[in-house]
């Protein structure tokens, strides 16, 4: 049986406005770790809270905060705990509790409600923390490639990637070689300057990635026995949101399957579904573009039904109600 699902291809381009410059930000985890950020734009702006996946950086949001800012957001890229330029945990501690945890102490140290684009770990950390606790401010979330049920295969085939270069490179080419290997669909870049901001360069002169080894005692793949972000839980929480979501999925993605996605639509009627076009599980590297005027597009429709009830959003089924 052929699913179907509104298919996203973009529209004929946007105007260019000048580049919104990053503030570098600080919060404090729920453990008093430092967690660092970037800011685009002012406080007084709605603002759109961008939380990455498991062994990124916030530096994979800079695009899409950027074009935030200039549409009149504050966009805030955070590097979760042991990413980045945030602290390392000295326990150990990666789980998803307290990744939840840390988001919503970020969030209640926020000058107000946000919007909140979570990616992969991102996304799950967010659909947790906002499903389980509803005195958390905050106005819509923006699901990326991800849900409660995922695709076993895809998650282990990232774990694998992660685990399989822990003795570092020797030069970024390597590391950018190693990256196009794992997705072959994405031509690799040729400026290396994006790439360097997600290594650490050791005194050995070898660089790693910029993320604490000990992430991998909590990163799994999900199997009968568990995994590191419940399914069921993450069902629970689901079904409690009770605000504007938009699920946007990778067309080719290993990760989550339109089987995947339609569950969690069921958990959450009024949430809208897009499907991007020639993107796979990391949609927001691949057509960084597309993948953001989706976002835009919500976050206008949404602003528009806000000021007006004669607006109606797009529901998951791509018909208009």
């Amino acid at each position: 049986m052929t699913s179907c699902y509104p298919l996203f291809s973009g529209s004929p381009g946007r105007k260019a406005r000048p580049a919104s410059s990053a503030v570098p930000t600080t919060f404090t985890g729920s453990d008093g770790l430092e967690l660092r950020a970037s800011r685009y734009g002012e406080f007084t702006a709605p603002i759109v809270l961008l939380l990455h996946g498991g062994g990124q950086t916030r530096h994979a949001w800079a695009d899409t905060a950027r074009t935030l800012a200039e549409e009149g957001y504050c966009a805030i890229t955070l590097d979760a705990r042991g990413h980045g330029d945030s602290d390392w945990c000295p326990l150990g501690d990666y789980s998803a509790q307290t990744l939840a945890a840390d988001l919503r102490a970020v969030i209640r140290a926020l000058p107000a409600e946000p919007i909140i684009v979570g990616a992969s770990m991102g996304g799950l950390t967010a659909l947790l923390a906002i499903g389980e606790d509803p005195s958390l401010g905050c106005t819509a979330l923006v699901l990326v490639d991800v849900a409660p049920q995922l695709e076993r295969r895809g998650v282990q085939r990232i774990i694998e990637f992660m685990r399989r270069h822990q003795d570092g490179f020797e030069t970024l080419e390597q590391a950018r070689d190693a990256v196009a290997a794992y997705n072959p669909h994405r031509p690799p870049p040729e400026d290396l300057s994006g790439l360097r901001k997600n290594v650490r360069q050791h005194s050995d002169g070898r660089f790693y990635w910029h993320w604490d080894p000990a992430f991998l005692d909590h990163a799994n793949a999900p199997t009968d026995t568990g995994s590191m972000f419940d399914p069921a839980r993450l069902e629970r929480a689901a079904s409690e949101l009770d605000l504007p979501v938009l699920l946007i999925r990778g067309y080719h993605s290993d990760v989550l399957s339109d089987q995947g996605a339609r569950e969690l639509l069921s958990l959450i009627p009024s949430a809208r579904y897009t499907v991007l076009e020639q993107t796979g599980h990391m949609v927001a590297g691949d057509r960084n573009d597309v993948f953001t005027e989706a976002v835009l597009n919500f976050l206008h429709d949404r602003s528009a039904a806000e000021t007006s009830p004669e607006v109606v959003s797009q529901c998951h089924n791509g018909a208009t109600q």
